[in-house]
């Protein structure tokens, strides 16, 4: 039997072309470098990439620009790994893991190129980018508050009215009286003892019931690490962040292996691959990626994918504004071993001015996922206008 089949064209079939990237760098208390991908038809998706360093992920963005003109912005992937294979000399990722420097600009750009893509697919479709991600395994997605050094007691009183359920301190200080130096990252007898009671002292007023986290930003030797880490046993800490420097996985995996206290690590690594050997020596007990400077969305759920095989929990860390932390819970509601997501601008006012959406991004402490096509909000222009000269272009 002869059967005869219509071919759709392209757009009835809801396969678009990109026409236009375009990117929003603005300087100021806070640094925004947000990407627009355009669709033929005027639709477009927004993205995040990490602020800083902005003028260069401004200029590697420009310079990825060319390779996607034209292409299906559904075929996410693809446009990713063609990113990353630039061939244009400096430009491409091939190799690039951990801190390889040159690849800091281009990961953060091509991290908010792909966040928008995935908003983009998502209003193209019709769905939540959640849904395109693999489906939701929570409506909400937990938060944590970063409290950096300020007053524990009023900060953990004020984040648990909020709703909060889990907060993070700091407890590296270089003016500490004891540090033996500048320049020395051991831990003295007595730099040790004020930070122990300082840590003693935050679980006391944050409670037992709040998870807590203690963060050292890497700032200590291996030796320093592995005795902060074991000081703080009986504190029953969610985790004790970066002890000691990223680039030595080895000496991660020691301390993380020596201690009752949870570590957590790896918000300077980058891809996939340079997570393989963190993950495989099981040199931490959480991972903790940034997905707007680590490859982005899906990449940053491969990585939790992988930790999944090792029962290590993904608990991405998170410095960027709404929009990122909007795309950032589409990843850790996709995922099933999630732990908390960083808040990380509790203190900053114009936070929520970013984006505009049916409802506050956070309620309760948490982030609602809702059905809203794409990632589920849009940037408020005005805002951002707002901050701009008189006749300066908003997108470039």
């Amino acid at each position: 039997m002869n059967e005869s089949y219509q071919v759709l064209s392209e757009t009835e079939q809801g396969r678009q072309k990109i026409r236009d990237i375009k990117v929003m760098l603005l300087q100021g208390p806070r640094t925004y470098t947000l990407v627009k991908v355009i669709a033929d038809d005027g639709l477009y998706g927004i993205g995040e990439a990490y602020g800083s360093p902005g003028v260069g992920v401004k200029q590697q963005i420009e310079a990825i620009k060319p390779s996607l003109i034209g292409r299906d912005p559904l075929e996410i992937d693809v446009l990713y790994t063609t990113m990353g294979q630039n061939p244009d000399p400096g430009t491409g990722w091939a190799g690039a893991s951990r801190t390889d420097g040159s690849a800091h600009a281009l990961m953060r750009a091509a991290s908010g190129i792909e966040m928008a893509l995935w908003d983009l697919a998502g209003k193209i479709l019709g769905v939540s980018s959640t849904v395109l991600l693999g489906g939701k395994f929570r409506d909400r997605v937990r938060l944590y508050v970063d409290s950096a050094m300020t007053n524990c007691q009023e900060r953990a009183e004020e984040a648990r009215s909020k709703g909060f359920t889990a907060i993070k301190f700091d407890l590296d200080d270089a003016g500490n009286p004891h540090k033996a130096d500048a320049w020395n990252w051991s831990v003295t007898p007595g730099e040790l003892e004020i930070m122990v009671d300082q840590a003693h002292a935050i679980r006391e007023a944050v409670g037992p019931h709040m998870d807590l986290a203690i963060d050292l930003h890497g700032r200590y030797d291996a030796t320093a690490g592995m005795k902060i880490a074991h000081e703080l046993e009986d504190l029953n800490l969610m985790w004790l962040e970066e002890p000691v420097p990223p680039e030595n996985i080895q000496a991660m995996a020691n301390i993380t292996h020596s201690t009752k206290t949870p570590i957590c690590a790896g918000e300077n690594a980058y891809l996939r691959y340079g997570f393989r050997e963190i993950i495989e020596k099981q040199a931490v007990d959480i991972i903790m990626p940034d997905i707007s400077k680590c490859g982005g969305l899906s990449e940053c759920r491969k990585i939790a994918n992988m930790a999944e095989t090792y029962y290590i929990p993904f608990a991405p860390h998170n410095n960027s504004s709404a929009l990122s932390t909007v795309g950032d819970a589409h990843v850790c509601a996709s995922v099933p071993n999630f732990l908390a997501l960083e808040f990380h601008r509790f203190d900053d006012p114009t936070w929520n001015d970013v984006v505009n959406s049916d409802e506050p991004v956070i309620q309760d402490g948490h982030v609602a996922m809702t059905e809203v096509p794409g990632l589920g909000v849009e940037l408020n222009e005005d805002f951002f206008q707002s901050m701009l000269q008189d006749g300066e272009p908003l997108w470039q």
